[in-house]
Order: C-alpha cells, then structure tokens, then sequence
C-alpha cells in the first residue's frame, strides 16, 4: 500500500483505486465504468488522472 496521494503515479489504473478504496476488483471496474469521473482508455488498459480521481474523492470539483 502507497499510503499517501503523493505516493501514487500521476496516472492511475483499476488495481491502484481498488487498493486506494479497499474494494474489489468488480466494484472498481464498476466504479470507473459509472462515468463519476474522466477515465482513457489505452487498448484494454483504463487510465484515470491522479488528480481527478482524489478531487472526485474528497468530493471538489476541477
């Protein structure tokens, strides 16, 4: 475990919020596919900005 923001990459993918939330692997791709927040997606690879997910988080707007 990372522990705090800082320690996460600039971009994040389903296992880093799985592990950030504490949930599992279903409920995190069901979480990025909710369209709650921007996500890319690389191929088969979901990308999601550090930052936009931790505003997400804390409930802030960009």
């Amino acid at each position: 475990m990372f522990g705090t923001a800082e320690n996460y990459p600039e971009t994040l993918d389903v296992s880093d919020i799985q592990e950030i939330l504490g949930i599992g692997r279903r409920q995190a791709y069901e979480l990025v596919n909710s369209k709650q927040f921007h996500i890319v997606r690389i191929g088969r690879r979901i990308k999601v900005s550090k930052k936009v997910f931790f505003q997400w988080l804390n409930g802030r707007e960009e």
